[in-house]
């Protein structure tokens, strides 16, 4: 039997390199070797909490993680099409008929092998070109969870756009944002190199709100507009959540002008109170976005167009063998942007 490595959760915050028997492809599948995968705030929630809730039961369970995959084909059962071995390779983790891969799935991506199960070009996996780095490629399933959330903006190339929280959704939406010809994006966060990279990947302008009045800056840059009241407000048109802490929601309804909208994709880590009067007074929309319903490789052209642009938001690359330090990383606050983990050839 063949073996290959494979990172699980252990106790809490710690991880599990184990050994496990490398699949076999039947006729409708195939096997593809990983060579890039990212780490997500899911992976470091299931390693907060040990594990996942995926047993009988809503039982704790050890979760295989990893699904931020980019790789190649190596084998190929006789009945899937348009597919090689040799072919470079993203995948749709939603599309496994044995659960999300990397989340409570029966397989993680963070990996030496993957196997795609009932593997469908355009439904389950998709080809890039060579010219593109296997960790740039891997950075596809974030994009597409930001690129959602822009599509759920409805943002128009005259709006006005502040995006809190510069991790890696919060740039991906700023450069989408851009990418569709948004006139006006600005990203707040409180840490200053991530403001930087916000510049870098195409932010009009940056506001680090541990040091600056957010209501204010949006004041001066997107112009003085007023909730349905008349009160005073910034003419901002779309706040965009990707931080996931209640300080985003309060600030944004205390800038928000009549019409509004605020989208969330990230997730609140603690319930807390909201002035739902002052929602009431701007006539706020708020928009949840969750995942990818149609753009996981809709996003795959265009990150192979800009692969140079979307590189900037990866701030460490970290070979397998030293996993548990990537992860170490990961858990630790503010200490990295985007880990991707690369294997050897």
């Amino acid at each position: 039997m063949a073996t290959m490595k494979s990172v699980h959760t252990g106790a809490a915050d710690t991880i599990d390199v184990v050994d496990v028997e490398r699949p076999v492809p039947g006729p409708k599948d195939a096997l593809m070797k990983i060579r890039a995968c990212g780490i997500c705030g899911t992976d470091t929630f299931f390693l907060h909490i040990g594990g996942g809730p995926f047993g009988p039961g809503g039982a704790m369970i050890p979760v295989p993680l990893g699904h931020e995959p980019a790789g190649e084909v190596v084998e190929v059962g006789a009945e899937v099409e348009g597919l090689k071995v040799g072919d470079r390779v993203v995948v749709n983790p939603q599309g496994a008929p044995s659960g999300i891969i990397g989340c409570g799935g029966r397989h993680g991506a963070m990996s030496d092998y993957l196997l795609l199960e009932d593997c469908e070009i355009g439904k389950s996996v998709t080809v890039f070109p060579d010219t593109v780095p296997f960790d740039v490629a891997a950075l596809n399933e974030p994009m597409a969870v930001a690129r959602h959330a822009v599509n759920r903006s409805e943002a128009k190339p005259g709006d006005k756009v502040v995006i809190f929280g510069a991790g890696p959704i919060g740039l991906g939406a700023a450069i989408w944002l851009k990418l569709r010809g948004v006139e006006h994006v600005v990203v707040a966060d409180v840490i200053a190199s991530r403001l930087e990279t916000a510049l870098a990947v195409g932010a009009d302008a940056v506001i680090n709100s541990a040091e600056e009045d957010v209501t204010a800056r949006l004041t001066e840059l997107h112009g003085q507009a007023a909730n349905a009241l008349g009160q005073p407000r910034a003419g901002t048109d779309i706040y965009i959540d990707a931080a996931g802490v209640a300080a985003v929601v309060n600030t944004t309804i205390g800038s928000a002008k009549w019409g509004a909208k605020l989208v969330m994709v990230a997730v609140q880590k603690k319930g807390a109170d909201i002035d739902l009067g002052g929602m009431l007074r701007s006539e706020l929309t708020l928009i949840a976005s969750q995942g990818y319903p149609t753009e996981i490789f809709e996003v795959t052209s265009e990150i192979v167009e800009h692969h140079e642009r979307f590189a900037r938001l990866i701030s460490h690359r970290v070979p397998f063998a030293e996993v548990g330090r990537a992860f170490e990383l990961a858990l630790t606050p503010g200490a990295a942007e985007k880990i991707v983990v690369t294997f050897d050839e």
